[in-house]
This record gives C-alpha cells, structure tokens and sequence, in this order.
C-alpha cells in the first residue's frame, strides 16, 4: 500500500502541473493586462501594479512610495475620500494596498459581477486623485505612528534595518520601505504628487484579473476603463545605482536593552530570479531549506539544536524575487550559557561541513517533492496566484518565467546547490549582526 500511495501522489502531483490559464494583452497606452482563469467560485481579485516602490523613490525623500500607497485612499474627482474602501464593502469585497521595494499594489477581493465597478474606481485613482493638505497632514501622521509600532518598537526591526543599510552602501534596498523617520516627517503635497504624476501611470502599470472571468471580456472592460487614461511621455528607465563589489567582510553589534534573547544573524548578497536565468535561485531556494529549513533535517538545526543543543534556534532565508541582487541570510539563537561567539563558530563550522559533506540523495529527492506540492498547492488559492504574476512582472521577470519556474525547481541538481552556495557563503560577502541586549554579555 505504501509503494502505491508514493506512485499515486506522483502521478497526482505530475496531472496537477500543468500552466495556469493565463491570457496576456497590452493596450495601446502601454498598460499589461494579465487575466488567469480559475472558475471553480464566481469571485474575482482584480489587482492594479505599479513598477514603483521605495527603492524607485528620489533620494531624501525616503518613504513616499508608501505614503503615496495610503494617500490614494483619499478623495478623487468622483470619490469622497474613504469612500472607494466603502463601495468595496458595500458590494460584499475586500480591498487593501501594499508597497515594497520593486511596486506598489492596490487589489480588490469581489463577486465576479462586481469587476466593472471595480476596473471603473481603480481607473479613476490611477488618473483623478484630489488631495488636500489635511490629508497629507493626517496621513503623514499615520505613517509616523506605523512606523513607531512596526520599527521603533521593535528592537528585532531595528536591527535589520541597520543589518540592510549595512548590507546595501549604494543600492535603494538600503533604505527602509517606510523610510527614514527624519525623511518621513518632512514628506509633503509637492513629493506625494510628483511620485503620482510621473510613476502613478498605464505604461507603468500590470493589471492582474484572476478568477472566475473570461479572458476576452475583462480585456475589452480594461480598454474601456483604462484605456482612456495617457501614457507618462517623460517615464524614465527604470535605472538604479548599483552595489560596488563588497570586498570584505562587514559585522556590526545592535544593543537594545529590549531584546530578550541574544542572537546572531548573517546575510550575503545573492542573485536574484533573473528572466531566462532563473536556475541559480532555484539552487539557492534548495539552499535555504537544507541549512535552514527543518531544525530535525537541515545542516544548521541538526548540528546546533540537536547534536551539540549549543542553539535553540536556527533557521536560514533567501527572497529570490527581486528586480536587483537580494540577499541569503541565516538566523543563529544560542542556548542559555553559549556565547555569540560559540554560536557563530559553530554555525561556520556546519557550513563547512554541509559544504564538504555534500547532500544526502534522499534528502534531496524529499525537498524536491516538497516543492512540487507546494508550487502546486499554491494554485489553489486565486489571490496567491494573482499576487505571484504581479510581482513577477513588476520585478523584471515574465508570464513564461512564473509557469516555468515549478519546472526549473525540479531540474535543479545536488551539483547546482553546492555550486551556488560556494559562490554565495563568501565571508567577503557578507554582514554578520550581532544583536544583544547590553554588551556585557559580549564580556
């Protein structure tokens, strides 16, 4: 029975990987439509990307990506401010926003009928905001006190914002999404404005519908609403400054007498999911959860937590979804008695032994299984699927980068793996955190 539950779920996993429907049309002003089908429920997320996020931002101006992000909220020439969240759930939907490094997005959760009204409001703020200065009073406000709750209040935040500036010395990805509180306080009507007029545009925009829709229907509601509003003739190339080549090692020590348990962590710069190049991140992927992943299956939970119990937590981290190079990190949290040195020390030295050692077939061939699952898992949830092609085509990647990536993951070789990791685990590379509570307990 177990042999022929193994071929059974194989077999299931091999019918269920199939492409999404997707369904891909640009319109004359330069906006990309995405429209994928899923018509098992009759609802619809219809999401609107900018390609502009807080690494796109002018320089002293840190956080207007994200302030812009809430200001759209407010009044535009046929919406009273707050009013299109209240349309939203009068029709029984929910809506949000989010900014991060590479775009801003706006969605909406509805019943399938709703999405002409939807397209019809998410146009109107694409071209029509109406802001005052009392909302730029208020909503600066409101960023502030996000800040101080997410960042401020948080030594554990604090901490990677610093292990980020330290890690990034040229590149945007240095600079905290929400910003820099002393550049946050002094965001005004004039720097909300310019970021809307220049970035806020359909030549800079993707449009993803998923759900229960056919394909040719929401292309024709998209040149309807959309399709009116002008290109942005003066959209620069999307250039940014680049990273110089980090030639040493970097290591800092963050004290916050808040910080309840002393705890080291590292990052390397690594490459990113590149179009037609996805291959080293799909390596770096694998890497991630054998050193990281399980603390009862990978290198640094078995080493640390299990054999030696010199931590009591370990774990490692790569975001290969990145329009620039992005970083690899690892998590080290001593146990009672062990010093940051200790832990460090040990955690070098599992690397080591990971890095000489090699992969453990089984090991591999139980990871790969797991990530087929998942990729096919993740086809289940329709707003999951609209957010992973959005982010997609706002971070440099395409339609056939996403459907061949569960493939890309598969081919991927125990050579591949420890071919990257040798290239990223560079000791040059890297910036190593140390964060404690006071410094007495580095004595």
């Amino acid at each position: 029975m177990r042999v022929l539950f193994v071929l059974a779920l194989w077999v299931g996993l091999a019918t269920s990987s199939a492409a999404e429907e997707v369904t891909t049309a640009t319109l004359d002003n330069g906006l990309e439509v995405v429209v994928i089908e899923d018509h098992r429920a009759p609802v619809v997320v219809h999401m609107l990307w900018y390609r502009a996020g807080s690494a796109d931002e002018p320089v002293g101006s840190s956080g207007v990506a994200h302030f812009l992000e809430h200001l759209l909220f407010k009044a535009t020439d046929t919406l009273a401010s707050g009013e299109f969240s209240d349309i939203v759930a009068a029709n029984g939907g929910s809506d949000n926003a989010f900014t991060s490094y590479d775009y801003t997005g706006y969605f909406q959760r509805v019943a399938a009928d709703r999405l002409p009204l939807m397209m019809r409001m998410e146009a109107d703020r694409m071209n029509n905001l109406r802001l005052t200065e009392e909302d730029i009073v208020t909503e600066r406000g409101v960023i502030l006190e996000e800040r101080n709750q997410r960042v401020e209040n948080s030594p554990n935040a604090l901490a990677r914002e610093q292990m980020r500036a330290a890690q990034y010395l040229n590149h945007r990805y240095g600079v905290p999404i929400i910003g820099w509180k002393h550049e946050m306080e002094t965001l005004d009507m004039a720097d909300a404005l310019a970021f809307y007029d220049l970035y806020y545009s359909p030549n800079n925009a993707v449009l993803v519908v998923a759900g229960d829709v056919e394909p040719d229907e929401v292309i024709a509601l998209a040149r309807e609403h959309y399709g009116p509003i002008p290109a942005e003739p003066e959209l620069p190339e999307r250039v940014r400054s680049q990273e110089p080549p980090q030639t040493a090692e970097r290591r800092m020590i963050f004290e916050d007498a808040r910080v309840s348990q002393p705890y080291l962590t590292r990052s390397y710069i690594a490459p990113e999911r590149d179009s037609g190049a996805q291959e080293k991140a799909a390596a770096l992927t694998y890497l991630a959860e054998l050193l990281g992943g399980s603390p009862f299956t990978s290198a640094l939970g078995v080493a640390l937590q299990f054999d030696s119990q010199l931590a009591v937590y370990t774990s490692a981290y790569y975001g290969g979804q990145s329009l620039d190079d992005t970083t690899f990190g690892l998590t080290v949290v001593p146990a009672d008695g062990v010093t940051l040195q200790e832990a460090e020390a040990a955690m070098d030295d599992a690397i080591s032994e990971f890095l000489s050692e090699g992969i453990d077939p089984d090991q591999l061939e139980r990871l790969r299984t797991q990530l087929r699952a998942g990729e096919i898992y993740a086809r289940d949830n329709v707003q999951g699927l609209a957010r992973r092609y959005g982010a997609a085509l706002t971070q440099g990647l395409t339609v056939e980068d996403v459907q061949a990536w569960p493939d890309i993951l598969q081919a991927v070789t125990e050579e591949d793996i420890l071919a990257v990791a040798r290239e990223v685990l560079d000791p040059d590379r890297s910036v190593t955190g140390w964060v404690v509570p006071s410094r007495e307990v580095l004595q």
